[in-house]
């Protein structure tokens, strides 16, 4: 690449033990771009010392999430706003060298086999029923153990990989199905849960009416229906007043800053604090 001398330089400043050093070297690589990653990469595969190597892997991410930004950036101005892109994107997060090819394919599979069993004369919780019967039963999806903080079970690749999922990732799944196959779905921002509740078509009630909006609701973890008043019975649990805007539903922005959101328990290990500041950093430009 273009400046070598300047690169190879830069390069060896790497293991300074100076911070401030290190901060301006890791600025100046930084602002060379991903063509820099392979000379970053050789570098790596010649070093013993384990504080270099964590120094280079750190470089290597930065270098990936200016990338990811830009994309997420182009996402969230694009006129349709498609679920299943995004979620992508937060799986290269975690995996910048993501093939997305064949993700792409076992979703628009399992969209397939869902299409194939619905029909105009099924009523709201048949057709939620024929979801379940494919995804849970068919394809075999599983949940996880709620208190178990893994990001794979958040990210769709890793979910659809591996059939196993939390109630977060599982229901961004179930969401971006429905999405593809024109079904009401629709997250609901109820507190400490991922819930997804069926819509009624044209239906506009008034702001503390926004519950008639709503069908039944979807616990995504395995697909079961639940009532209103199963619901209320949630709310009197955790001593939650019932709010209105608990049935008003969420946007794709909304539902990838939940996803990140509820992603970013996974890093509060101190070497990973630079997570939770790229995940802010995510949320906070998807604001609307």
């Amino acid at each position: 690449m273009d400046n070598e001398k300047e690169v190879e330089a830069l390069l060896t400043l790497i293991e300074d033990p100076d911070t401030e050093v290190f901060e301006a070297v890791s600025n100046r690589i930084i602002a060379y771009g991903t063509p820099i990653i392979p000379n970053l990469e050789d570098l790596w595969e010649n070093t013993v010392d384990d504080v270099v190597q964590e120094r280079i892997e750190t470089l290597i991410h930065r270098l990936h999430f200016v990338n990811l930004k830009n994309d997420f950036i182009a996402w969230s101005n694009a006129p349709h706003l498609e679920l299943l892109p995004a979620t992508l994107l937060v799986a290269k997060l975690i995996y910048p060298d993501l093939h997305t090819g064949k993700v792409i394919q076992d979703i628009e599979r399992l969209r397939r086999n869902i299409w194939i069993e619905l029909n105009n004369y099924l009523t709201p919780l048949e057709q939620v029923n024929v979801i379940n019967s494919i995804v849970y039963n068919y394809f075999g999806l599983k949940s996880v153990d709620p208190e178990q903080k893994r990001p794979n079970d958040f990210l769709i690749p890793n979910i659809i990989e591996s059939k196993r999922g939390n109630q977060t990732g599982n229901g961004v799944l179930y969401l971006l199905l429905a999405e593809l196959l024109d079904i009401p779905v629709k997250l609901l921002p109820v507190p400490n849960q991922f819930v997804l509740g069926y819509f009624k078509p044209k239906a506009e009630p008034e702001e503390d009416k926004l519950h008639l909006n709503i069908d039944f609701f979807i616990d995504p973890t395995l697909g079961q229906a639940f009532t209103h008043n199963d619901l209320y019975n949630y709310f009197n649990r955790i001593s939650s007043p019932v709010q209105p805007q608990y049935f008003k539903p969420q946007n794709n922005r909304q539902v990838i800053q939940k996803l990140l959101s509820d992603l970013k328990a996974c890093f509060h290990a101190d070497h990973k604090m630079y997570m939770l500041a790229e995940i802010d950093e995510l949320i906070h430009l998807l604001q609307d």
